[in-house]
């Protein structure tokens, strides 16, 4: 028996769940930059307001971007580079294990690695744009 595949249903999924994921994370700065920088700063991330707030906008704006499928394959590639920044710190500076820890953005890191592979999907702005 052969199942069948649907790679532009899953492009679109990954896609939009990739983007609803981000949305709680980025608001939260958004509202608060002044802590969000304070907090990045506080535990020695190199370049630490620079990051926060770039980190914040990427949250943000880009989950929505990706909610609406718009330049798809290069917010997902910051998102991958993102996670990966966040992971090693995560383990490395703070310490933390995989479990309660950095768990989160290894699946963040390789979800947003599967949207930079699939691409947007049929049914993404990029598509109407000729994006893709």
């Amino acid at each position: 028996m052969v199942v069948p595949s649907y790679p532009d249903i899953a492009a679109t999924v990954a896609r939009i769940a990739l983007g609803l994921l981000f949305l709680p994370h980025g608001w939260p700065k958004i509202k608060n930059v002044k802590a969000t920088i304070a907090f990045v700063k506080g535990t020695g991330w190199p370049g630490g307001a620079a990051f926060a707030v770039l980190f914040t906008l990427l949250e943000f704006f880009g989950g929505l971007a990706l909610i609406v499928g718009f330049l798809t394959q290069f917010i997902a590639l910051l998102f991958v580079l993102e996670m990966a920044a966040t992971t090693i710190f995560a383990k490395q500076k703070l310490g933390k294990k995989y479990i309660s820890g950095y768990e989160l953005d290894v699946g963040f890191l390789l979800l947003a690695l599967v949207v930079l592979l699939l691409g947007a999907g049929p049914w993404s702005l990029d598509r109407v744009l000729g994006f893709a």
